[in-house]
């Protein structure tokens, strides 16, 4: 009974502050909730007022390689975010500071002129060493499928299924190619009697049918918008010491097909 007591106040207690993100195995399942927590908690709170959680604060976001995609993303989660909660963010590239050229990256990371920072993997590494400051990653994320009889079975048993567009942007001469690859996957029902349907969007007819794509079991708008108010609670979780005002969030589990 002491161990179980012990156990939950240590998850009753969840504190992130002055933490960084560099991936996202770093945090247990409970200060991964916490954060959802809080990001759905701001998302309440900030479309009824303003909330200057972050006055008086500053972020760098360094950014080494350039890219129209990341820096309109990062434009709309990271700027964004840090404008509604009262903070400066401050958009960096190697042009703008010689990361590891003039000075080293050990030298900035000691110069504290921002409250965290946001840059690829390799650098943030370097300067999580040394930084008395929160660092900030992005997400690398590497998916294997399965073969068609597997992966038909998942189908079936599946309560929420993801899935990506087939084509992205920058990929257009590989795009007969991925087509002919890809016929036959196209998701035009799930069998599972309790699903979920996540797209990064935009909707293809190719990838996944209206009926599916529109469903009231779709979240794909949900998502998308969600992305920001999970950044967001990412910040106000690793600066502040918030406290959501919203009741804790319940988590549902599937184990072997049941709930």
């Amino acid at each position: 009974m002491l161990f179980n007591f012990i156990l939950f106040t240590i998850f009753m207690n969840v504190n992130l502050k002055g933490h960084s993100f560099l991936t996202l195995k770093d945090f247990n399942a409970e200060e991964t909730k916490h954060i959802l927590w809080v990001s759905a908690d701001l998302k309440n709170r900030i479309s009824t007022g303003y909330v200057p959680l972050l006055q008086g604060k500053s972020s760098a976001m360094i950014f080494e390689k350039r890219s129209t995609r990341t820096r309109i993303l990062s434009l709309s989660l990271c700027l964004f975010g840090f404008f509604l909660l009262g903070g400066h963010p401050c958009f960096l590239t190697p042009q703008d500071i010689h990361l590891g050229v003039n000075e080293s990256t050990t030298d900035t990371a000691r110069s504290e002129f921002t409250h965290i920072a946001n840059t690829v993997h390799s650098s943030l590494e370097h300067l999580d060493k040394d930084a008395s400051i929160p660092i900030i990653n992005g997400v690398n994320l590497k998916v294997a499928t399965p073969k068609v009889r597997l992966f038909q079975i998942c189908f079936i048993y599946c309560s929420v299924l993801v899935t990506d567009t087939w084509v992205s942007m920058g990929q257009e001469e590989k795009k007969k190619r991925r087509l002919k690859d890809f016929h036959g996957y196209q998701i035009t029902i799930v069998a599972a009697p309790d699903w979920t349907f996540l797209h990064c969007l935009p909707c293809k007819a190719e990838e996944v049918d209206n009926e599916v794509f529109y469903s009231p079991r779709s979240l794909v708008f949900t998502e998308a918008e969600n992305r920001k108010w999970t950044f967001i609670g990412l910040m106000v979780c690793i600066l502040t010491d918030y406290t959501p005002q919203i009741p804790k969030l319940k988590f549902k589990k599937n184990v072997g097909g049941k709930h």
